[in-house]
């Protein structure tokens, strides 16, 4: 039977048992059995057993082919014995014998084990040689479970009659206020990496009503911790005629939801390789005052919560209600940026809310501020120089309605959807103190 020209996906091999194909990938497995050599071959969509034979002419090639060598390879698809079938694993009554085989690259020796039982690298040697261990198929399935969050995130957006745009990584102020900025220089002038989409999805509320953005932001945090980058993605939502800040706590919630739900569906097999167990939301998410927070947890009031606070606080009530999510609302006004609304009733405190997962915020949002002479207050207030806002201050003299919005971060939403240890390993080229790729020397030089 002569072969298909055409390339055959290892997905779709299923449906060519008897058939000639080609296959093209990368060897991520070599076994050399007695006079036969088998290899697991690896493209886009999955991986498929294949065995050459003791007479056949592509023998002698594949005892020199290295592992993540790139192949071409024709090859018959049949059936396994059935004593050598594996229904846990892709193609696993399946496999194919190759015919011929062709190099279209050959790999070097490989540094380290890249199988799947043997890969057990510490975090610094993964990130050092992250094109390398991104082949792996536990980083992968990481990777593939961030993008269906984020394209969750757009879905339910756009379901909910939410407009996309895209806002600038460049500002001339900082949206949160605050030194955690990282300052550029913009030809004879200055600027800074933005902070938050912020101002700019609060403008483009003005005009679109309800709108989100998928951006990357940046943060100058001196912090090596295990839940902060300097650079982040941030899913962004901002929605105009809200009665109170709990519309959007109800938006936030539905969104989170549909993104967990999307996961579930769309990723069994990833979280099955990682041991992953999704956290568990309830119908209502139990929502309480920072004040009731300090209270549950019998220590002094603070203007925020430490990352211990927020640990026994998400432990507490998932021993009273089953919920790995609480809210937390009510934050001391100064102690967040000038356009987080406050309470009527009580000033001093907001009407801003943050979102905490198994012991990590996810998200922040609230309800903001929308009369333009209210909103210059808290400039003043601020020490905010009006002159370098002054676009996001005109749309509020021209009739904004009562708004809010929230925003994700979907490291971090990675991070404890899969139970990692580090927002690191849900990051695909992580950026912090001490990396821009390569690590940096005491010199900031890579």
């Amino acid at each position: 039977m002569s072969p298909k020209a055409q390339r055959t996906l290892v997905r779709d091999l299923r449906t060519e048992v008897g058939n000639t194909v080609v296959v093209k990938g990368w060897i991520s497995v070599r076994r050399d059995q007695g006079k036969m050599v088998f290899f697991d071959i690896r493209d886009r969509s999955g991986t498929v057993q294949a065995v050459v034979l003791p007479k056949s002419e592509a023998i002698e090639l594949a005892k020199e082919t290295r592992l993540e060598s790139v192949v071409s390879v024709e090859g018959k698809v049949n059936e396994r014995p059935e004593k050598n079938r594996n229904p846990k694993v892709q193609n696993g009554d399946i496999e194919l014998e190759v015919l011929q085989l062709t190099t279209l690259s050959q790999a070097e020796v490989l540094p380290f084990d890249m199988s799947l039982d043997g890969f057990n690298l510490d975090l610094t040697t993964e990130l050092d040689h992250r094109a390398l261990t991104l082949r792996h198929p536990r980083l992968q399935a990481i990777f593939k479970v961030q993008a269906v969050i984020i394209d969750s995130f757009r879905e339910f957006m756009k379901q909910q009659d939410f407009f996309e745009f895209q806002a600038p990584a460049m500002v001339p102020a900082t949206a949160e206020g605050g030194s955690e900025v990282f300052e550029i220089k913009y030809f004879d002038s200055k600027a800074y990496l933005t902070q938050s989409p912020q101002l700019y999805k609060q403008i483009v509320m003005t005009a679109f009503e309800r709108v989100f953005s998928v951006n990357k932001v940046f943060r100058a945090e001196p912090s090596a911790t295990t839940r902060h980058l300097t650079e982040i993605v941030s899913l962004d939502a901002e929605m105009a005629f809200i009665d109170s800040w709990k519309d959007v706590r109800d938006m936030s919630e539905k969104t989170v939801k549909y993104i967990l739900a999307q996961v579930q569906e769309k990723c069994a097999d990833e979280l099955t390789l990682l041991g992953a167990t999704l956290p568990s939301m309830i119908d209502e998410t139990p929502t309480l005052s920072l004040t009731e927070v300090f209270e549950k947890l019998g220590v002094p009031a603070d203007k925020d919560l430490n990352p211990e606070h927020e640990r026994r606080i998400c432990e507490i009530i998932k021993e009273e209600t089953g919920s790995d999510f609480v809210y937390v609302y009510g934050y001391p006004t100064r102690a967040k940026p000038f356009y987080v609304y406050p309470n009527a009733e009580n000033p001093e405190f907001n009407e801003g809310m943050d979102l905490l997962c198994r012991g990590v915020e996810w998200l922040s949002g609230g309800r903001r501020i929308n009369e333009y002479n209210q909103l210059m207050e808290h400039v003043e207030k601020w020490g905010m120089d009006p002159a370098k806002i002054e676009m996001f201050l005109e749309a509020f003299r021209y009739g904004v309605p009562p708004e809010g919005g929230f925003a994700l971060g979907a490291e971090r939403m990675t991070m404890q959807i899969l139970g990692l240890k580090n927002i690191r390993e849900a990051t695909m080229f992580p950026r912090d103190m001490n990396r821009i790729d390569g690590r940096l020397n005491d010199d900031g030089e890579v």
